[in-house]
């Protein structure tokens, strides 16, 4: 089919590069980025599987394409505030991103043809961390420390049995305990005994190992 061809055949099919990809990141979302090929994106928007390399010239140009929308997503750190601040709710708002896009976190690292928004966050982070006085180096340092917490968290809160702390308590008590008899595993049988009774929330943990990355960083940058 000649480019002409194929042309016609995505304007009768109502295609569009934001389309195509957009169901991209639809289809990962629900089945995850490994169920994801040309002709089963074709077949999501009613359309030919050759018509889509009008748009996208390949799985890894969508790739690419697909994580910049991830991007997108991602609040800037802003101006207006100090830099622990700004980080904090760009890493707050990265969790909660790849929370609904899990298939995105082992890729955000991977385009060697990033996008225009993948662009724009990196220049936004590390103008954040060079204007509040972190050498190069150490801007860098700190840029690979703090998505290396955020990922890491995001991956690890992904693969979880709960989702809330109601669900934690439940499961602590009707699941763990019985497998943690007290005298083979004391310290462990305390921990999921008192953690249940507490109404302990392990989403809380983002915050509080944010909290500490930030403040170990603190003394690392030189105040302008």
């Amino acid at each position: 089919m000649s480019a002409r061809e194929r042309r016609q055949v995505a304007s009768d099919a109502g295609l569009s590069k934001k389309r195509v990809v957009v169901e991209a990141v639809r289809l990962a979302d629900r089945e995850g980025v490994g169920e994801l090929s040309m002709r089963r994106l074709a077949r999501a928007l009613g359309a030919g599987a050759m018509s889509l390399y009008y748009y996208v010239a390949s799985k890894e140009e969508l790739l690419d394409a697909m994580i910049d929308v991830v991007f997108e997503e991602i609040e800037l750190p802003p101006e207006e505030t100090d830099w622990q601040s700004a980080m904090r709710r760009r890493a707050v708002s990265a969790r909660q991103v790849l929370a609904r896009h899990p298939w995105a976190i082992g890729l955000m690292e991977s385009r060697t043809s990033p996008g225009p928004a993948n662009l724009r966050h990196r220049e936004a982070v590390t103008a954040c961390l060079r204007r509040a006085g972190f050498p190069v180096l150490m801007a860098t340092h700190a840029n690979w420390l703090l998505d290396s917490y955020v990922y890491g968290f995001a991956l690890q809160e992904s693969s979880l049995p709960f989702d809330t702390a109601d669900e934690f308590a439940d499961m602590a008590k009707d699941v763990f305990l019985p497998q943690l008899p007290p005298d083979e595993f004391p310290y462990l049988n305390e921990s999921a005994a008192v953690l249940a009774a507490a109404g302990y929330d392990p989403a809380e943990e983002f915050t509080f190992g944010l909290n500490l990355v930030l403040a170990a960083l603190e003394p690392l940058r030189v105040p302008t």
